[in-house]
């Protein structure tokens, strides 16, 4: 018989390490740019190895954790993370280095579905357990810049990166052990069948629900701190700070929907987020003034704040024997969203003289 507390513990702190290695690896491209002396293009074809691995596990873990169950999958995928953070922290040639930049990925997009697939199924709440998931990849995300700050000093990226790469066997020496929910494809039937998938309306719309709050967590995430800086003349460090309150704006609302607000209606919880979004956003376009943009940016970190684990746990509710394929289908156009406005993929589509 399955724990939950154990799977809910070792999945927290796998996506906390996911992001956290996100923002330490976007860390060290000066370091890396400097030892295999890269210019700007390389960097951004290196770095464009990273959004393809993470697609490729965010597409093949739900068929097989569908079909053999979840130990196995979350294990290997903190393995590619383990080796992925290794292997970037002492790569010797780019042929290395590109490799483990891939397997980085393609573990963190695993761990990144694998985790919400497998806490939707062992939650009768999915929607509220979700978002106490993404509690911790928001803290990733908030904590890690202060941990890289305090040790700049003392520590080189590189070995920071290693250190949190050995951190990674954990939760998969838990995920090794652990028992978890029996698979629920043992009938030996094509895993091609799930491509009744795409003939649902109601999960085509969830999808490009998804697909159009990852594009717009993206062009937050890109061009926030541009705007601040260039519309309102924010100080640089004034504009990162702006960020890192959104990101708290949208921490605290995961928090939130997983415990004062775990009863509410998912639907009732969407409601009310769009309503953020929409005060967001005219906070922030309207806003002369720092402050008001801030707010804006507060709101908008809260109304985003409830979208993947509501919706996600309404994708668990109505596919309780598919939820993994249902997840990575989901994942996967969500993804596709956000590397569609990311920089990285901007800047290598134009040409390099079109670029003022």
């Amino acid at each position: 018989m399955y724990r939950k507390n154990l799977i809910f513990t070792a999945a927290c702190i796998s996506i906390f390490l996911f992001r956290a290695g996100l923002i330490t690896l976007g860390s060290i491209i000066p370091e890396l740019q400097k030892k295999f002396d890269l210019d700007q293009v390389a960097a951004g074809v290196l770095f464009s190895l990273l959004p393809l691995g993470i697609l490729t596990g965010s597409l093949i873990f739900g068929p097989i954790a569908d079909r053999y169950g979840y130990r196995l999958v979350l294990a290997i995928a903190c393995l590619c993370m383990f080796a992925g953070f290794e292997g970037i922290a002492y790569a010797d040639t780019m042929l290395v280095l590109k490799i483990c930049v891939y397997l980085f990925g393609t573990g963190g997009g695993a761990i990144n579905g694998g985790t919400s697939a497998v806490i939707a199924d062992i939650s009768k709440s999915k929607g509220s357990a979700l978002s106490l998931l993404g509690v911790f990849f928001g803290l990733g995300a908030l904590f890690m810049p202060f941990i890289l700050a305090s040790l700049q000093n003392t520590l080189s990226f590189g070995t920071v990166l290693a250190t949190v790469g050995f951190i990674t066997l954990l939760p998969a020496l838990f995920f090794l052990v652990l028992d978890f929910p029996v698979p629920k494809q043992t009938n030996n039937q094509p895993l091609f069948s799930s491509i009744a998938l795409l003939k649902d309306h109601v999960l085509l719309l969830i999808a490009f629900f998804l697909f159009c709050q990852s594009s717009f967590e993206g062009i937050i995430n890109n061009w926030t701190t541009s705007y601040l800086i260039q519309h309102l003349s924010v100080p640089p460090d004034k504009a990162l700070y702006a960020l890192t309150l959104y990101l708290a704006g949208m921490t605290v609302s995961r928090l939130l929907i997983g415990t004062v607000f775990s009863s509410l209606n998912s639907f009732k919880l969407l409601f009310v987020s769009f309503i953020l979004i929409l005060a967001g956003c005219i906070l922030l376009e309207t806003g002369a003034a720092y402050k008001m943009a801030v707010s804006g940016l507060v709101l908008l970190g809260a109304g985003l704040g409830g979208g993947f684990p509501l919706l996600l746990g309404l994708v668990a509710n109505r596919y309780t024997t598919l939820s993994g394929t249902a997840f990575s289908f989901v994942l996967v156009i969500a993804l596709v969203g956000n590397m569609l406005v990311s920089y990285e993929w901007v800047y290598l589509l134009i040409p390099t003289e079109s670029i003022i």
